[in-house]
């Protein structure tokens, strides 16, 4: 039982610390994307129409550009060859619109390339979706009726979810990195612009980065009570 209490409150300080990263991260991207969205481009081009002169640059004229529902709900669809911008994007002639635009773009051209991180993010999406569907299922079935070993099979599903987000990192910061070649390279911003583009592409990538930081932790809380709990039995 000691040894139950002593992880349960590392436990929880890894809890805070997680909640922390990501209050913070959060912070920093909505705040970024609030100060670029005020700031308007030269050219004044909307999100809708840089992304399609960067498509249409790169010989991609069959993937549609479409509006979406929700507020920086944008993303990229390969199975349809659709990118999706938020209202905001799709009509915005900001930075943030701008690069948002870009970015989602970047993965486009990561899927007419064969990206290999896309790919293998692609490959494990079903066997993360079964890991956090079934693997709290698994660790709380194992932690009540005292199987451990459902309890460790939780354990390693959810790990699914943190390799899943670590092959994340590089699809992201490479899109963010197609996205800023193309804008420099088809005269889209300035180099003023470009920089102001660069921070508001990096601000969002950090997201991801809080994400896996702070999953990680939430896996090392549970890890530690399935280990008091196995010493309690």
């Amino acid at each position: 039982m000691i040894y139950y209490y002593g992880y349960d409150m590392i436990g929880w300080i890894l809890v805070g610390i997680g909640a922390i990263i990501t209050i913070a991260a959060d912070a920093y991207v909505n705040s970024s994307y609030r100060k670029y969205k005020r700031v308007k481009t030269n050219q004044e081009l909307t999100g809708c129409e840089v992304a399609r002169k960067i498509l249409d640059a790169n010989g991609l004229n069959d993937v549609y550009v479409v509006e979406t529902s929700g507020v920086l709900s944008d993303h990229y669809d390969p199975k349809r060859k659709t990118v999706r911008l938020s209202k905001d994007i799709f009509h915005g002639t900001s930075i943030a619109s701008v690069s948002v635009a870009a970015h989602e773009v970047g993965h486009a051209l990561q899927d007419k390339t064969g990206y290999t991180f896309m790919k293998v993010r692609s490959f494990l999406v079903p066997f993360t979706n079964f890991g956090s569907k079934f693997g709290y299922v698994a660790l709380f079935i194992g932690l009540i009726f005292g199987i451990m070993d459902f309890a460790w099979a939780g354990i390693g599903l959810l790990l699914l979810i943190v390799l899943f987000q670590l092959v994340t990192l590089p699809v992201e910061f490479n899109a963010s990195f197609r996205a800023e070649m193309q804008l420099d390279k088809l005269g889209i911003l300035d180099k003023g612009e470009q920089a102001a583009s660069k921070k508001m592409l990096r601000a969002a990538a950090y997201t991801y980065v809080a994400s896996l930081v702070t999953t990680i932790l939430e896996i090392l809380r549970l890890l530690l009570i399935v280990m008091a709990r196995g010493r309690d039995d």
